[in-house]
This record gives structure tokens, C-alpha cells and sequence, in this order.
């Protein structure tokens, strides 16, 4: 299996497990930092990974992470909608 680092050298396996990415990404960028880190520190390092990525892995984790957004946004819609019925009781 493929691995790609962060830029502290941190492997990731390329195994289309977006959550790994992410998870690495957290401990990496925000957790070794104490919470200190900015947007631009999250989007470099994102863009980082990306540029290792060959256009097949691109749209892989693309399509991961469109699917993974697609159903936080949905449960977030859902739980809205859920609320409100209960506050009319």
C-alpha cells in the first residue's frame, strides 16, 4: 500500500479511509500544536498531502469526502428538523 507524509513526517496509508487522513491531520497540524494553529496552517498542510496524491487517489478521497459532507450535512438537517417538532410538543 501506497503511503503519503505529513509535512512532520507522519505516514499516511493511502487506503481510502478519509478518517485516517483526517485523524492524522488533527494530531499533526492541531493536537502537536496545543490548539495553536491557524486556517492557512490547515490548508497547507492539506494541500501538502494533496500534491502527493495522483489524480486516481484525488478522486477517490474526493468522492469519500463528498460523501462523508453529504451525510454530516443531512444528519444536521435531520436533527434541525427533529428539534423543532419537539419544541411544538
Amino acid at each position: 500500500m501506497r503511503t503519503i507524509k505529513t509535512s512532520t513526517g507522519a505516514d499516511i496509508a493511502l487506503d481510502g479511509d478519509l478518517l485516517t487522513v483526517m485523524e492524522t491531520l488533527f494530531h499533526e497540524v492541531t493536537a502537536k500544536r496545543e490548539l495553536e494553529r491557524s486556517f492557512e496552517d490547515m490548508m497547507r498542510e492539506i494541500r501538502f498531502l494533496i500534491d502527493q496524491m495522483t489524480d486516481e487517489e484525488r478522486r477517490a478521497y474526493l468522492q469519500e469526502s463528498v460523501f462523508l459532507n453529504t451525510v454530516t450535512y443531512e444528519n444536521e438537517r435531520l436533527g434541525s428538523y427533529m428539534r423543532k417538532l419537539a419544541s411544538k410538543d
